[in-house]
């Protein structure tokens, strides 16, 4: 299968790494000069946005949301199936504005590059299929039966790796506080995450945290520090917050 990626950013070059080995890839793009930096990382064909036709293809739509509009008064014809990543942008939006025979929404995360993404599916049900097997070539991949669903996972999904990068900064800095070295403190932190991740999954977090912590202990310690600085509420309400932007 060809897959049609229109858009040139972060997000559409993590995807196409983490598919270049699976599928054709083609790019579209407004910015030329984009498309020469793909044209050194990739062996795709290229095209320019300008009357792109997308009749019979498999579109990735990978843009800002606010280029939708753009985008769709750019390329002609019908395609097959429209994927699109365009958080909190609707399945509604993109019927009114690119034509396709089926539509999904994806939200996947930067860790595609390394075929590690999360990518919360929805959309036309006979796509399920097809659309498990694409996105599960760059990760997890989770159906969901509504668009509010999407939504709500989009806090995690798609934001999730930032809001772990300040739980990543903040420990580091905290090491460099009582003395680490910063390259030291970098790697030990680097460390933590790479070994955390099987670990959460085979175990609830409410296990890991019992079993690490101690009367009285180190762990102890930070965790109370924690609970007092609200940082369990502020998670919960962040994804709240995450989920209000998708219904703007």
């Amino acid at each position: 299968m060809t897959l049609t990626i229109i858009g040139a950013g972060a997000m559409a070059v993590a995807m196409a790494h983490g598919l270049k080995d699976k599928y054709e890839l083609e790019f579209v793009a407004r910015d030329i000069s984009k498309l020469e930096e793909l044209k050194e990382e990739f062996s795709a064909t290229l095209y320019p946005l300008e009357d792109f036709d997308i009749r019979g293809k498999n579109i990735i739509l990978a843009v800002k949301p606010y280029a939708l509009e753009t985008v769709s008064t750019k390329i002609k014809g019908e395609a097959l199936t429209l994927y699109s990543v365009l958080a909190g942008t609707t399945l509604e939006s993109l019927k009114e504005s690119i034509s396709a025979k089926s539509y999904i929404r994806v939200m996947p995360n930067v860790s595609a590059k390394f075929q590690a993404s999360t990518s919360v599916i929805t959309g036309d049900i006979e796509k399920k299929e097809e659309a498990m097997e694409i996105f599960s070539s760059i990760g997890d991949s989770f159906w969901v039966d509504s668009q509010k669903e999407l939504d709500i996972a989009t806090a995690i999904a798609g934001s999730g790796p930032a809001l772990l990068t300040l739980v990543a900064e903040a420990m580091m800095d905290g090491l460099v506080k009582e003395g680490m070295k910063r390259v030291d403190a970098i790697a030990v932190t680097n460390s933590l995450f790479k070994g955390f991740a099987p670990l959460i999954a085979s175990n609830h977090p409410a296990i890991i945290k019992d079993s690490v912590m101690s009367p009285a202990g180190t762990t102890a310690a930070a965790y109370g520090v924690l609970e007092e600085g609200a940082v369990r509420s502020s998670f919960i309400k962040a994804v709240g917050e995450a989920f209000k932007i998708t219904q703007r």
